[in-house]
């Protein structure tokens, strides 16, 4: 993996999932107060980078109806974590 460079938005979420387990997107939203739109634009860049990736089924994009029960967890790396700490 390359250099990590988050928005503001993304880095929050990366936050809020966390390390340890995976996190519905009903639970990103209530702790980050954002829409599912919002969610989508900050989620599918993430798993597009390969920052975070939905758990099963496992998808390239997260569509906006499915935001809510999809769980997400980001991919163990010592570079993000690196990163995340920097920021």
């Amino acid at each position: 993996m390359g250099q990590v460079k988050l928005t503001d938005l993304e880095n929050t979420v990366v936050r809020v999932i966390g390390f340890a387990e995976s996190m519905l997107g009903a639970e990103i939203q209530d702790h980050v107060r954002m829409e599912s739109e919002g969610a989508t634009d900050a989620l599918n860049p993430l798993i597009s980078a390969g920052v975070v990736e939905s758990v099963p089924p496992y998808a390239e994009q997260v569509q906006l109806a499915e935001i809510p029960v999809t769980a997400s967890e980001l991919k163990s790396s010592h570079e993000l974590k690196r990163a995340l700490i920097r920021s």
